[in-house]
């Protein structure tokens, strides 16, 4: 009769019963998921479970699912496709492996038979009890179909954390330092404010201004004493004055010129002026005295005319007879100064010599590269001419004392096309150099090096001749 609690209690305690919370706990509902494993030489590196259904894809491609190295399927192949709600297992002819289905355990080499063709792969449904292995090339996958796992509650911060800055401030000080503040602030903005003087009316002191103005006593008048002596002598003199003269030249008359003796004088200035001239280092006297923007304007063709010379022996202005042009110091006509009228056949003025730019030359050391390439020293030997091309053209033309040197390295792809070059060690070369280079290698083609490629590098050197 006693017996009973102690059964019920170790009934209770059996392995395998579900608790209280388990049985609490909200059991995930909907389609299964699929779990899958990945093996390579023996172990399982990677255990996966696809939460949103959808599509797995497997290659060799960056953006595939699954990254494996494997020659058998494309860069991004689907190894289980989703279609509509349901799964779908592809297969090629390289892929071998095992799967369970409701009709059984079954190699997928025997499913071809049952299988939909889609292009080079087999399709076969695949329904929620399915599991097996697939192997493409040296990489296993496990499969199987689970139940989703249970949607993980958001984490939140404990109520201490989660509190703010308003529950972390002490509000009576925060209370009683604001009204301090206002208090003493408030006085001292009372102290330098005008708003408690007194309002003044400005009407009445003016008011107030103008009487007290106008009380004031004018300034006594000062009497001068006056000197009868004068007074009488201003009355005898108090007589009718003699009636005024026209104005005439306060001083002496001056004498009158006659019109030669002024163009005399007249002559006589400008020689001294010209004799001035032509003492400041001994430059010509007329084309200094032609220079002088204070100096009358000459009518040359009028002397030239009347055969006059200019000289700067003497002081004066020397006038010639004969006819020719103006000239300090020496007298002649057109002839002494072109030195003869001829056609001028026999004055040559020079043989026209064209006068080239500098020219660059382009060496290139020794190359170096990652993997051999066989071709690369003869592609590299084409393209000096167009190296020397893009000196000359972008260097030397613009900068004649251009000179230096640039290493390019150069990563050709498997297929011995370049995919990028890239420029190292430049000295002494000009930036649009650079770039031509570069697009000269960019147009390059190699052999090819192999699978993983090959970095190259190219010393190129350019000297001025």
């Amino acid at each position: 009769m006693n017996q009973g609690p102690n059964v019920g209690s170790q009934a209770a305690g059996r392995p395998g019963q579900m608790t209280a919370v388990m049985r609490a706990m909200a059991q995930a509902t909907g389609p299964k998921v699929l779990r899958i494993g990945l093996v390579q030489g023996g172990r399982v590196i990677e255990e996966r479970i696809i939460k949103q259904r959808t599509s797995v894809t497997v290659g060799a491609s960056e953006k595939a699912m699954f990254v494996i190295p494997s020659n058998v399927v494309p860069a991004q192949f689907k190894l289980f496709e989703l279609l509509g709600a349901d799964y779908y297992l592809n297969f090629m002819d390289g892929m071998s492996g095992r799967v369970a289905l409701a009709t059984g355990i079954t190699d997928i080499s025997a499913l071809k038979g049952q299988a939909k063709r889609v292009g080079n792969a087999y399709q076969v449904k695949l329904t929620e009890e399915a599991r097996g292995k697939i192997v493409v090339g040296e990489t296993t996958f496990l499969f199987q179909f689970v139940a989703p796992p249970p949607v993980q509650p958001r984490p939140q911060l404990p109520l201490a954390v989660k509190g703010g800055l308003a529950n972390q401030i002490d509000w009576n000080l925060t209370i009683i330092a604001a009204f301090s503040f206002m208090l003493h602030f408030g006085m001292i903005g009372a102290m330098y404010s005008d708003w408690m003087d007194p309002i003044v009316n400005d009407d009445v002191n003016v008011q107030g201004l103008i009487d007290l103005a106008s009380k004031v006593p004018p300034a006594p008048i000062e009497e001068k004493p006056v000197d009868t002596a004068k007074s009488d002598d201003k009355k005898s003199d108090d007589k009718p004055a003699p009636a005024a003269k026209p104005a005439g030249p306060a001083g002496p008359k001056a004498p009158k010129t006659s019109d030669a003796a002024a163009a005399k004088l007249a002559q006589a200035a400008e020689a001294l002026q010209v004799g001035i001239l032509a003492a400041f280092n001994g430059s010509s006297a007329v084309q200094g005295a032609l220079s002088r923007s204070d100096i009358p304007p000459v009518d040359l063709s009028g002397a030239a005319a009347s055969g006059a010379a200019v000289s700067s022996a003497g002081g004066d202005l020397h006038l010639g007879s004969g006819g020719g042009i103006v000239q300090p110091g020496r007298s002649g006509g057109l002839g002494s100064i072109a030195g003869g009228t001829g056609t001028g056949a026999g004055n040559s003025a020079g043989t026209l010599t064209a006068v080239q730019g500098p020219r660059g030359d382009a060496s290139i050391g020794a190359t170096s590269a990652s993997v051999p390439v066989s071709n690369l020293e003869s592609v590299v030997a084409k393209l000096r001419p167009k190296f020397k091309n893009c000196y000359q053209t972008q260097g030397l033309n613009i900068d004649p004392g251009m000179s230096g040197s640039v290493t390019m390295v150069v990563k050709i792809a498997p297929n011995g096309e370049v995919n990028s070059v890239d420029p190292g060690g430049n000295t002494g070369l000009s930036d649009p150099v650079v770039r031509c280079i570069t697009r000269v290698l960019k147009n390059a083609q190699f052999d090819a090096p192999g699978s993983s490629g090959s970095t190259v590098q190219i010393p190129v050197k350019f000297v001025k001749q």
